[in-house]
């Protein structure tokens, strides 16, 4: 067996090990990484460190770190009552403006890890006060990345057109970012209903049911259970009558009298007032949150800074300025799910470095059958990229495809883009980093759910994907 066919083999016995038994998977795949490598691939200690993804280690305890810092001061609530506010309480439509500041960043240049990183928190603060599913609103985010990640100026597109350009191929710029925008949106429409948006239609999030005023911490009444969660229980607020008074007997359900006294018959329980929420303010430390995520888009989108490290940086300026804004942020990281992204990229770049990816493509290019060989590529390219780099993966298939594409049996526009779009769909895997900045992004006891959807998912549409945009884009070019 060749030492290529061995490190896959050595994968598939990782997944299967860490499902069947309580080893974690990020430690299995980094035991694996060291034992693969120093017996079949014969590397030292350092080349084995060297697939050590650093960078995105950063990113994820940077960004993390950064936003639970902003949970802590409030900054987090005041972002989400101000997108309530933008879309006037329609919990419906803010999946879908999540989508589109996205794609507005990565389309004007920001790196996918920048954008999922600044978008990812605030959404999934959103989802948690309003009862969204969490899958639903991070699925919209990695999503919203690759649509406006493939303009010309963005990184996917400008990799994408530059490599084609370097192998005298056929391109159409404007016709790919428009074909990726418009897939990715399509498929954001299926999840919407998928995970439970049907139920949020018509539903208006809790500082809308009165004056408009408070917290968005809950629905109101209104929308109760309507992403499928328990629904809401306590007192019935009557938004701009004063504090609320809830009287409760014993077998009776609690009623609100605004402005009335509480009166307890003798056994019954004792009476309950309760006063609506204040309005959230932007005192000081808010204020320099905010100041500290704005020059993290700046640094992203203008200067080329890394994301992680910029991260790094505000929550130490902010732990300055503000102690208690850092009390208990550092254990809130998601170390597990670092710990677990990590491990597996680590692993994913020996099988780079040992050849695997590149012997798995050349493989397929001597396939005589052009379409079929067409779709092995973009599945390929989909399976490859939900646990490595997209970009990485985006350089090294175009040009595996160009057999197909010289001899004139595949178009080669249609491929290109079958390709683009098959390996960017699989970015929400939570082996990739946008997938695993929304699971270290989830609260704690919603991670291990949201983990094991996104990773259904990831690989579902590893499969599903290809085969949809095979039959799209390079089935009727071929003809």
């Amino acid at each position: 067996m060749s030492d290529q066919l061995i490190s896959v083999v050595a994968l598939l016995a990782i997944f299967t090990i860490a499902t069947f038994t309580s080893v974690h998977l990020g430690a299995l795949a980094i035991v694996a990484a060291f034992i693969v490598g120093s017996t079949v691939a014969g590397e030292s200690t350092d080349d084995i460190f060297s697939g050590f993804p650093g960078d995105l280690f950063v990113v994820l305890v940077g960004v993390t770190l950064l936003f639970a810092m902003a949970k802590n001061n409030g900054t987090v609530d005041w972002l989400v009552d101000a997108a309530v506010k933008a879309v006037r309480g329609r919990i419906a439509l803010i999946p879908w403006v999540m989508f589109l500041v996205t794609a507005l960043l990565t389309a004007v240049g920001a790196v996918t890890p920048a954008a999922v990183g600044i978008i990812a928190p605030i959404g999934l603060g959103f989802a948690v006060a309003q009862g969204i599913n969490p899958v639903l609103m991070g699925l919209f985010i990695a999503n919203g990345a690759s649509a406006g990640g493939f303009s010309p100026i963005g990184v996917f597109g400008s990799i994408t057109n530059g490599v084609v350009e370097r192998n005298d191929l056929p391109g159409n710029p404007a016709l790919l970012f428009t074909a990726s925008f418009l897939f990715n949106a399509a498929l954001c429409a299926i999840i919407f209903f998928a995970f439970g948006g049907r139920q949020l239609l018509g539903q208006r999030a809790q500082s809308y049911e009165g004056d408009g005023g408070g917290s968005t911490s809950g629905r109101g009444t209104e929308g109760a259970g309507a992403s499928g969660g328990p629904p809401a229980t306590g007192a019935k607020t009557a938004g701009g009558t004063g504090p609320t008074l809830t009287v409760t007997a014993p077998g009776t359900a609690p009623v609100s009298a605004p402005g009335t006294v509480p009166v307890a018959a003798p056994g019954t329980a004792p009476v309950t007032a309760t006063a609506p929420p204040e309005p959230l303010r932007l005192d000081g430390p808010r204020a320099l949150t905010l100041l500290g995520l704005l020059g993290l888009v700046v640094g992203a989108l203008f200067f080329d800074l890394d994301v992680g490290l910029m991260a790094l940086t505000v929550t130490v300026v902010l732990s300055l300025a503000s102690p208690k804004s850092a009390k208990g942020a550092v254990d809130r990281c998601a170390w597990s799910t670092v710990l677990l992204v990590c491990g597996i990229v680590t692993y994913v770049s020996q099988m780079e470095r040992m050849g695997t990816i590149d012997y798995l493509g050349k493989q397929v290019a001597s396939i005589q059958a052009p379409l079929f060989g067409a779709l092995l590529i973009c599945l390929i390219g989909a399976i490859a990229s939900a646990f490595a780099s997209t970009t990485g993966m985006l350089g090294a298939l175009i040009p595996l495809a160009v057999p197909f594409l010289l001899d004139g049996d595949v178009g080669p526009v249609g491929l290109i883009t079958a390709l683009a779009i098959s390996s960017s769909i699989v970015d929400a895997s939570p082996f990739s980093t946008s997938g695993a900045l929304v699971t270290a992004n989830t609260p704690e006891n919603q991670r291990d759910f949201v983990f094991r959807r996104l990773m259904a998912w990831g690989l579902g549409i590893a499969v599903a994907g290809p085969l949809v945009t095979w039959g799209l884009f390079v089935v009727p070019s071929s003809l």
